[in-house]
């Protein structure tokens, strides 16, 4: 053998989408896409394409036309799937997704199920956030695309909001859009109500960042007996308390409360938060120990409790 004329042709990578392929089918993803998408006058069904645009998304997050042009013909896709790479355009590629959308919740259920299966994941805490994508160009057909905070430092283009809810271990359970001039802080009770019509009703804790903190927010969630951890900022503390004693149901206050001392947020500090009495009447307050060792009062809301998520906002 003469090592000087051997040279290497096509190389191709497998490892990585050998990989994807096979959680593919372990997620029984194959068997869904093919109910949902039953095959018709398509050269290539539109569950193969499905297959490789989540492959895709795996193993090089690129977009259709990458996909389409370099990605697809430099692995080993074309073996696995028994697709010819000539077949792969970016036309049929974004007439995939088009076919997706509209099974969705359908996608979403499935994984959600199946994931639990698989990997024993536990939804009892969820995750809640919302980030942006921009278009560059005008998005004149898209009727949410509007021009808003952008998360991507693009106030000059046109967005939408896509609001995410994970897991604990950061798996997704299932997404929305939002406009693109939405607020963070206006999406909580849709978001919490849609997810629980979908997967229904469970003891579960929805943990958001600041941004989600209003007086309205918390008084639907003490109201609807849902658990929670929202991050306050302490520079809004003051603030936002009046904020919720005056959006909350004050039918409790004539019931009486009394104060009870509780752990502060970070273990050392004191926090002292209202809960219902047998009887009499007591003004409602909390107070907690400041660093420099005076006291500071807040006003808390009637229908706060002791509860380790309704201590943590209140604090």
């Amino acid at each position: 053998m003469r090592l000087k004329g051997i040279r290497v042709e096509r190389g191709r990578a497998f490892g990585d989408v050998w990989l994807g392929w096979t959680l593919w089918r372990a997620l029984r993803l194959e068997e869904l896409c093919a109910a949902l998408l039953p095959p018709g006058r398509e050269a290539v069904p539109w569950a193969q394409m499905a297959a490789v645009l989540v492959i895709a998304r795996l193993c090089e997050p690129s977009s259709e036309l990458h996909i389409a042009e370099d990605w697809y013909r430099t692995t080993a896709l074309e073996d696995l799937l028994g697709v010819p790479a000539a077949r792969i355009d970016d036309n049929r590629l974004y007439r995939a997704l088009d076919r997706l959308l509209p099974h969705k919740a359908a996608i979403e259920q499935h994984l959600c199920a199946r994931l639990g299966e698989l990997f024993a994941l536990e939804y009892a805490l969820l995750l809640y956030d919302v980030t942006s994508t921009y278009f560059e160009g005008l998005a004149a057909a898209n009727a949410l695309a509007a021009r808003g905070y952008s998360r991507d430092h693009r106030p000059d283009c046109k967005q939408v909001c896509i609001a995410l809810v994970v897991t604990r271990g950061g798996v997704p359970l299932g997404y929305e859009l939002f406009a693109g001039n939405r607020t963070d802080v206006t999406t909580v009770e849709e978001i919490v109500s849609t997810m629980e019509a979908r997967y229904g009703l469970a003891s579960r804790v929805w943990v958001m960042d600041r941004g989600m903190a209003s007086a309205a927010n918390v008084a639907w969630l003490q109201q609807t007996g849902r658990r929670y951890l929202i991050g306050t900022p302490k520079s809004d503390l003051r603030h936002w308390a009046r904020e919720l004693a005056a959006a909350t149901d004050w039918q409790r206050v004539r019931e009486g409360v009394e104060v009870k001392r509780c752990a502060g947020p970070d273990g050392a500090r004191p926090s002292y938060c209202a809960a219902p009495s047998s009887g009499g009447r007591r003004k409602r307050r909390c107070t907690n120990a400041s660093r420099s060792g005076s006291r500071r009062r807040w006003p808390l809301s009637p229908s706060a409790s002791t509860t380790p998520a309704d201590r943590s906002t209140a604090a």
